[in-house]
């Protein structure tokens, strides 16, 4: 059983005391570092002397966990700058207190363990969101090179399929949740990702040929079908007909173009995924503009 050092415990209970003018400021933090709802409730009605010092005890029966509660409480109070309340009967007598607190608590090294543990905290978040980063790039750069080898592929459908996985990856690592591609019965949707509030439905074309407006127009009719927050994103590798963007850029188009020098700009992170898309669609409902390359 853990247990504060009896001259720390006191100089606590005697903060809480002196320290606080109104018991429910004293109570948050003590809700803060963890105590429950019920173990407050059992002493609230005591003196807050007394109350501390029951709390306190209680928490000592609880093993690991109540052991990590007596630091929350201690690094909270300790952490205090000035007493919260401008009201307490004696403001010299609560500082004082305080101030006695944080001298004793730094001599038995309990807020020396506690910036440590801030410390390698931070140094771990540190580390991680480097991993983090690398991992990222590396993958990044594994997902062009991926692109590279399929533009050199003779079988079509098999690219065509490449590029669904692909975009599923892409999505993924740039922490964007997409759905890999699915059939329902009468239509494949070659993926779907929710951004800014919208749900968007994907069609993903490697082919020779640009995409004619029968086949734009088959792709705007399963998003039509939709909830209406519903909008599609259609990635073409080989690009759009000058005629064809036209034809689908008047009103109520709800439909984002996307061809293969906007994908490699992507690639080569000359944009971050979110920001391409955000930009496509600050221009699409400012402007009208259903296809605007990262590149012009």
């Amino acid at each position: 059983m853990k247990r504060l050092p009896s001259s720390v415990k006191e100089a606590l209970v005697t903060v809480c005391g002196k320290s606080f003018w109104l018991k429910e400021p004293l109570c948050n933090i003590f809700r803060e570092a963890g105590v429950p709802e019920d173990v407050i409730s059992e002493y609230y009605d005591e003196p807050k002397f007394k109350f501390a010092r029951h709390v306190i005890a209680k928490l000592e029966t609880m093993d690991e966990e109540g052991w990590l509660m007596q630091q929350k409480i201690l690094t909270k109070i300790c952490n205090l700058r000035n007493l919260i309340e401008d009201e307490v009967p004696n403001r010299n007598a609560g500082i004082d207190a305080l101030r006695n607190l944080k001298t004793l608590a730094l001599k038995e090294n309990m807020i020396v363990k506690v910036e440590k543990d801030k410390k390698n905290i931070k140094l771990q978040e540190h580390n991680d969101a480097i991993k983090k980063k690398s991992a990222r790039e590396s993958k990044i750069k594994e997902l062009l090179d991926k692109f590279n080898d399929l533009i050199k592929y003779d079988n079509h459908q098999s690219r065509g399929y490449s590029l669904e996985n692909l975009l599923y990856e892409l999505f993924t690592v740039n922490e964007i949740e997409y759905h890999p591609p699915y059939k329902t019965e009468t239509e494949q949707i070659d993926g779907y990702f929710h951004f800014q509030g919208f749900d968007y439905i994907v069609e993903a074309r490697w082919r020779k040929e640009q995409p004619h407006s029968q086949e734009i127009g088959g792709f705007k009719s399963k998003v039509d079908k939709k909830f209406q927050s519903t909008r599609g994103l259609f990635v073409s590798i080989m690009g759009f007909r000058t005629e064809v963007v036209n034809d689908y850029s008047k009103e109520g188009s709800k439909i984002l173009f996307m061809d293969g020098r906007d994908l490699v700009y992507i690639l080569e992170e000359r944009y971050l995924l979110q920001d391409a898309l955000k930009l496509k669609i600050e221009k699409a409902v400012k402007e009208g503009i259903i296809f605007y390359p990262l590149y012009s």
